[in-house]
């Protein structure tokens, strides 16, 4: 780590930085801890989130059949909201996901079959 002063509309700070090898280190450490926390191992169809965003509202629950083109969820990305459908008829197994949760793309929202 290496201290430096900066000057700020006339105000002078200390900043403390760390240099690239150390960032990318935290970084790929972290990153690892995330991954596996949210990537979780899901047998079986899945209905995955198309992009990342957070769960407004889940319209499933288990034991429901959804037929094909049916709003399953709705997922907020980039201020907009998302009807996430079914591709096909399913029977609704679990719902991996809850109201509020932030979901990464790819990431399994309901488990069918």
């Amino acid at each position: 780590m290496k201290l430096y002063k900066v000057k700020v509309n006339g105000k002078i700070y200390e900043v403390e930085l760390k240099s690239v090898e150390e960032s990318n280190q935290t970084m790929h450490s972290e990153s690892k801890t995330k991954q596996s926390n949210t990537n979780k191992s899901v047998t079986g169809k899945t209905i995955k989130s198309p992009m990342q965003g957070d769960i407004q509202k889940i319209l499933v629950k288990p034991g429901q059949t959804v037929k094909k083109g049916e709003s399953v969820l709705i997922l907020e990305a980039m201020k907009m909201e998302n009807d996430i459908t079914a591709e096909n008829d399913y029977l609704v197994i679990d719902v991996l996901v809850k109201e509020g949760d932030s979901v990464d793309n790819d990431q399994p929202l309901l488990k069918v079959e």
